[in-house]
This record gives C-alpha cells, sequence and structure tokens, in this order.
C-alpha cells in the first residue's frame, strides 16, 4: 500500500498582506504531477485545509481545482482529509456521505457523542486491509460526553482526552493500522519548550494542548498535522509533514516536501520524502545597505539591514523595494537609545500571555492561571 501524506494546505493564506494564491496553485499542481507519478492508492491530507474557518471563495474554488485534479489523476486512489484547528469542523463535515460515494473522504468533526467511532477508511491491497482511522483536531470540550470530566467537573487534559478516545476503538493490531490526527503531539520525554515552532502556527498558553505521541505507537504510520517544521514525533512513522509552501519567515530556507508511505506486510514500512520547489522562496537577507542590494531577486523576502550609520529613509526604501519586488518587510538589526532608557529590539514580540504578564507588574501564581485559561478561552472562541 503506498499513500501520500501532506497536511496544512492553509489554502487562502496571506503572507504579509501578500496574496500567496498562485503559489499555492504552483505547489498543488506539483503535488498532483508527483501523484501522476508515483500513483499511490491514496493520498491523505492531515487538516488545515484552509487558513480561516469561513474561506474565501477564491480559497474554495483552489482547493475545488486539487481535489479536481487529484481525482483525475488517481481516478481509483481513496482522497482523504480532516479538518484541522484553523478549519470549521462543520463545514468540512458537508456532505460527508454523498464524497464517501465518490472515494472522497472529509472528515470535519471527532465522535462526541456515545455511539459514534473515528471514522475508518479500509483499503485492501495484496497484503489484505489497511484500516485508516481520521480524527479531526479535538479540543476536550468537543467530546466530554464521550470521554467524560475530572472529579472536580472539569474538562480533561488534552492528553487525557485523546487516550481516552483512541482507547475506545477497537483496534485490531494484527492488519496495518493508520491514524491520521491533527493535534501537539510530544515524543515521549520531551517538554513543548524542546519542540521549535513557527511563527504560523497557532499556539496554546501553557502548552495545555500537548500529547504525548506515546499514544501512536500502536499504530503502523501517524500522519499528523498542526507543527508546520516537517518533524519526526518520536520515530520515523510517527511523523509531521509540515506544510508544502512556506507561511512565515521563520520557515525561510526550509525545504517542504510529501511524505510518501509504503506499507508492505505487517512490520514491513518503508518513508520517503518527495521534495517541493516552490513558485518563490521565502528568504531572510541581512547585512548593510549596499551588500543587501547585491543579492536583488523576486522571491519573498525580509530584509534586515546592519547598518550603523543613519540611513535616508525614503531613498533606503525605494532602492529596497526595486530591487525585491516581493518585498515582505524591513527590519533595522538596532535602534538607538530612547530618552526613557529603554531599547527595543525590532524582533521582539512578546505573546498576549507575556504582554498581560507585563501590564499586571509580575502576577501571583494563581493569576497567572487565571490569565492562561482566559486567553486560551479567548483563542478557542476565535477558532470556532
Amino acid at each position: 500500500m503506498k499513500f501520500f501524506h501532506l497536511s496544512d494546505l492553509h489554502i487562502g493564506l496571506k503572507l504579509f498582506n501578500r496574496d500567496l494564491r498562485e503559489d499555492q496553485e504552483y505547489i498543488l499542481r506539483q503535488i498532483t504531477d508527483l501523484a501522476v507519478r508515483e500513483q499511490p492508492q491514496a493520498v491523505v491530507i492531515a487538516g488545515d485545509i484552509y487558513d480561516k474557518a469561513v474561506p474565501s471563495a477564491e480559497a474554495v474554488e483552489l482547493f475545488d481545482r486539487f481535489i479536481a485534479g487529484l481525482n483525475a489523476a488517481l481516478p481509483d486512489a481513496a482522497v482523504m482529509m480532516i479538518a484541522g484547528n484553523h478549519d470549521s469542523g462543520p463545514r468540512i463535515n458537508c456532505f460527508r456521505s454523498v464524497l464517501s460515494r465518490q472515494n472522497v473522504y472529509m472528515i470535519g468533526q471527532p465522535p462526541r457523542v456515545e455511539g459514534e467511532r473515528i471514522e475508518k477508511v479500509t483499503l485492501e491491497d495484496e497484503c489484505g486491509p489497511v484500516n485508516f482511522y481520521l480524527l479531526p483536531f479535538v479540543r476536550p470540550s468537543m467530546v466530554k460526553q464521550l470521554t467524560g470530566v475530572d472529579e472536580n467537573g472539569n474538562n480533561l487534559s488534552y492528553d487525557e482526552t485523546l487516550r481516552r478516545l483512541i482507547g475506545r476503538e477497537e483496534i485490531d493490531l494484527s492488519q496495518r493500522n493508520v491514524i491520521v490526527s491533527h493535534q501537539f503531539y510530544l515524543p515521549a520525554g520531551t517538554h513543548a519548550e524542546d519542540v521549535e515552532r513557527m511563527d504560523s502556527e497557532i499556539r496554546t498558553v501553557g502548552n495545555i494542548d500537548q500529547v504525548n505521541a506515546e499514544i501512536l505507537e500502536k499504530f503502523d504510520y501517524a500522519a499528523l498535522g498542526h507543527i508546520h517544521k516537517p518533524m519526526k514525533a518520536g520515530s520515523e512513522f510517527i511523523r509531521y509533514c509540515g506544510t508544502p509552501l512556506a507561511c512565515s519567515v521563520s520557515e525561510a530556507g526550509q525545504q517542504k516536501g510529501i511524505v510518501m508511505v509504503e506499507l508492505g506486510e505487517k512490520g514491513d514500512r518503508r518513508t520517503t520524502v518527495l521534495p517541493l520547489e516552490p513558485l518563490r522562496q521565502v528568504r531572510v537577507i541581512r547585512g548593510e545597505l549596499e551588500e543587501v542590494l547585491g543579492q536583488a531577486c523576486g522571491d519573498y523576502a525580509t530584509v534586515i539591514l546592519t547598518d550603523k550609520a543613519d540611513l535616508d529613509v525614503l531613498d533606503m526604501q525605494d532602492r529596497i523595494r526595486s530591487a525585491f519586488p516581493n518585498l515582505l518587510e524591513i527590519r533595522r538589526e538596532t535602534m538607538r537609545r530612547a530618552d526613557y532608557g529603554r531599547t527595543y529590539a525590532v524582533q521582539e514580540e512578546l505573546d498576549p500571555f507575556e504582554l498581560c504578564c507585563a501590564f499586571l507588574n509580575e502576577p501571583d501564581e494563581e493569576e497567572k492561571a487565571l490569565l492562561r485559561d482566559v486567553i486560551n478561552t479567548v483563542q478557542e472562541v476565535i477558532q470556532e
């Protein structure tokens, strides 16, 4: 069984207000071309199909063309996808039963009431069945009717919620099983702070959404979405494929790709990364003004100037914009000390929790716990 693992398409994304539709169309066409070449029996998209819960008409049209192209390239293959935290679960769930008859499985919501199970799609090859468990992004509040609450009546942690939800499934370990999930999984023994996160990812205060990847070890492969940098979550077969296209400046220089998974007999597993080449790279160009201008290009560029001397601001901006038609931003590496005695680095950005703590002037632990809960609740409401 050969299948493609991709995730975090973020169709409709804008990078510093630059419309990436042309870039996304280019990379999706490249994925379709790879499908023609490799002829996988399934294509798996592990969440964050769109960048917004209510995508634009242009974003929906682009996704429609992509799925139509895949279907034409692979008429006998299954296309399976789940909702991520950026998607609207109910919208992704629309026409679920109708689309499944066309071998397209769009799963927007996890099981929420007794009697419902994680959606399972079973494909067959010469070695027997392969079971794909399609689990969209889960918040504990979504599934508490199934997983319960703690002794105080509060929602369970993300980790315990996912353990109970997956634990409900009757998984035949003699068969080959694949889980598709969109969560923040951590390898055993790893701390959330040790995982490099990209600027384009939504993070919870206190990393309350972390889940131990140990619960995925029963599966032959875990196709994960949510982390934008390609990453293994403990093993070769529990992994994030990352975004197919850079979604932020922090992803500059990353080699993007699709993970092609091949399952032979039970226990025989192989993965291959198929590289993707964007229409335009995302680059960070650092140096003095004349050095920077010598690296003129049509890529998406963040320019960081290191000049110590004052520059003619208008002339500098005009020259840089002329050299970099797809300029994202201009930064100065240092700024002169202000009269009030505090120096701000241009790149310094505080998250909402840090900003509130600074405003409250060193709150105590009880106040910090309350603050984390408020911020996370607001972020969940915004996403929903």
